[in-house]
């Protein structure tokens, strides 16, 4: 069973409410959730928190640009031209060609595109 970092984090609290340490919270998560929803150093992270007073268990905004910006810039760029190459997007969008790669790869964009081209070679054939 799995469970959200935020929702982990309310049951840090709900515990260091109710007296117990870090590492027995971290043992009781785990027995329930799994050996991997909470380690204790985790526990012992928020747990520093709550004692100084940061009750928050939402995440902190961060800095920097969306990744879906960056996302929605490079699949603008290639429904443009389809034949542009991975180079071309990151030279024109002036991003990493690796951040280009990476995206096509968690979107599996280029699994299906090689799959459509493939079947068009096979077709021909």
């Amino acid at each position: 069973m799995s469970k959200s970092n935020e929702e982990i984090r309310y049951i840090l609290k709900f515990y260091y409410k109710i007296g117990k340490n870090a590492m027995q919270a971290a043992k009781k998560i785990c027995d329930v959730y799994g050996p991997s929803a909470a380690t204790v150093r985790v526990a012992q992270i928020w747990f520093k928190r709550f004692q100084s007073g940061n009750f928050d268990v939402k995440d902190a905004p961060r800095s920097g640009r969306r990744i879906t910006d960056k996302m929605d810039a490079i699949f603008a760029t290639v429904e443009q031209d389809r034949h542009i190459s991975s180079y071309e997007v990151a030279e024109e969008l002036r991003i990493d060609h690796k951040t280009v790669l990476g995206h096509f790869q968690i979107t599996r964009y280029t699994n299906s595109w090689i799959f459509v081209y493939l079947t068009s070679l096979l077709k021909e054939t």
